[in-house]
């Protein structure tokens, strides 16, 4: 029976979240993901953040309202509901001014096709990462998104297709597939990766395809994930594909992601560890055909250590006041074809440490200091710089405070 619960526990923790470091928190898209009301119901929920970042190399800082999510989910029946969010970056929007976003981080609809498993259509997030899914601002450590989840894995990706995901009877054991439109090969930009390939359910091309899959296995304290990603990111037709001396149909032009993630959590104590490679192996095509400098290969790697200080005071279980410290490696250009050109502030180390205080669950203030060095600046790269532009310099340190909030 002891083993069963475990089970139990262990699963639930996977298919729905898990708190952060023994918070005890609860969205309106959790409870309509765990289906806590039994008759028709609609769900109103939301997140966001605000931060004031300090760049000390350019002696600059800046206050900015990051982004607000709106929730709205709806409860049809015991077998379908809908998820959906609406998200406003950056406070506002105008014209022909930089900065700013709406854009709809999520729309499907969900069936439940039995008590293991359902089925996700629409746009939707593939499991893939730590932060892809859960991405509140109580969710990870530090004011700012780890940067390989940034910009290696494109947080927060979610593209428009059919998904099944699931767990099997009596094994703490999670999996995820989904079929979904492909990438765009035109967008992406020297710096970003993928990043800017992605529709996002935005006029995507239909002529090209993905596959993402994931496996989760949860033991104890410890929750080990594999996840992967392969499609096509030529969509348009043969006709233009051709003369672009591109390849188009389902896969052509391929991009392939692979990423594993291990995490541990227990008696306030918090270990993340997560590696993820990207490969492009027709680069020099995108680049013949673009010239957007687009690597062959790149990579990404972070290991985090925190501890909740108030993990033993009884009377304040539900506050938290985590210190943490996380170290990331990445590289995005660590191969290039014959036409492309090596860029060395692409290589990035990051040492990030800083606090965050939980007066209730739901609602964080942070504060980090992220140490940033990176290789020398290809000088083929510097094209008609601004004549006050300051020297680069291959360290560099930021000031990040925030708050965050969701519900």
């Amino acid at each position: 029976m002891l083993l069963r619960n475990s089970i139990v526990v262990a699963v639930t923790a996977m298919l729905y979240g898990s708190p952060v470091l023994g918070q005890v928190k609860s969205s309106a898209e959790d409870s309509l993901q765990k289906g806590d009301v039994k008759k028709s119901s609609t769900f109103i929920g939301g997140y966001g953040d605000a931060s004031y970042n300090r760049n000390f190399n350019l002696e600059t800082a800046s206050l900015n309202l990051n982004r607000v999510v709106l929730f709205v989910g709806h409860k049809f029946n015991d077998k379908f509901s809908f998820f959906s969010e609406l998200e406003v970056e950056d406070a506002k929007i105008e014209g022909g001014e930089p900065g700013g976003e709406i854009s709809l981080e999520q729309a499907y609809v969900k069936m439940n096709i039995s008590k293991n498993a359902y089925i996700t259509a629409g746009l939707f997030i593939p499991r893939i990462g730590l932060l892809n899914e859960n991405h509140l601002p109580g969710d990870f450590n530090g004011v700012e998104r780890p940067a390989v989840e940034v910009l290696v894995i494109p947080a927060t990706w979610r593209e428009l297709g059919v998904s099944l995901y699931g767990h099997l009877n009596n094994l703490p054991l999670n999996y995820s597939i989904a079929v979904c439109n492909g990438l765009n090969a035109e967008g992406f930009e020297h710096g970003t990766g993928i990043r800017e390939g992605r529709f996002e359910g935005r006029e995507a091309t239909a002529n090209n395809f993905a596959v993402t899959g994931s496996l989760q296995y949860a033991i104890n304290a410890f929750r080990f994930q594999v996840s992967g990603y392969y499609g096509g990111s030529v969509g348009g037709s043969p006709r233009v594909a051709d003369s672009l001396e591109l390849e188009s149909g389902a896969f052509g032009t391929p991009v392939a992601l692979a990423e594993a993630n291990i995490k541990f959590e227990k008696n306030g104590l918090g270990i993340k560890v997560l590696g993820t490679v990207v490969s492009i192996p027709d680069a020099s095509d995108i680049n013949r055909a673009y010239a957007s400098n687009t690597p062959e290969m790149e990579y990404g790697f972070y290991g985090e250590v925190s501890y909740n200080l108030l993990e033993s005071v009884a009377k304040w279980r539900e506050r938290q006041w985590r210190i943490f410290a996380r170290y990331e490696m990445l590289n995005l250009n660590s191969s290039i074809p014959s036409n492309g050109i090596e860029d060395g502030t692409l290589e990035q180390d990051h040492l990030i440490m800083g606090m965050s205080y939980s007066p209730i669950p739901n609602v964080v203030i942070k504060a980090d200091i992220r140490l940033l060095n990176t290789g020398p600046v290809n000088e083929e790269l510097v094209i008609n710089p601004a004549p006050n532009e300051p020297p680069y310099k291959e360290q560099n340190t930021f000031l990040n405070i925030g708050i965050g909030y969701s519900f």
